[in-house]
């Protein structure tokens, strides 16, 4: 799997973004990683453009505040896309990830289209 890097929208940071393929195993799926420090309206407007093109959206988080930042954004977003009449439903589950060569628990926001 290739992986980017890219600049974050979101924070002030650099982050790396990479594909992932949806539940299902068919479709490729953004991945958005979420900070503390991330804007939740600027994160509302990176999962609206997403769901628009891609029909799905990946977010990733780890510890509560960077979580509580992504439901207010898949919030607002809901609210962006309703006014195009594009409905959106969230699913939690959790996934382990690798970081500096330590196992952490990260939160796994799925966004679909309905």
């Amino acid at each position: 799997m290739d992986t980017q890097y890219t600049h974050d929208v979101f924070a002030t940071t650099t982050v790396q973004t990479q594909p992932a393929t949806s539940p299902s195993g068919t479709d490729a799926v953004e991945v958005l990683k979420v900070s503390t420090r991330s804007r939740p309206s600027a994160v509302a407007g990176a999962i609206a453009g997403v769901i628009r093109d891609q029909r799905s959206a990946e977010i990733q988080t780890i510890g509560a505040g960077a979580t509580s930042q992504a439901v207010k954004a898949i919030a607002i977003a809901h609210t962006y896309l309703a006014a195009e009449q594009i409905e959106i439903v969230c699913i939690p589950s959790f996934m382990d990830v690798m970081i500096e060569n330590e196992e952490r628990t990260a939160i796994r926001l799925m966004v679909f289209r309905r």
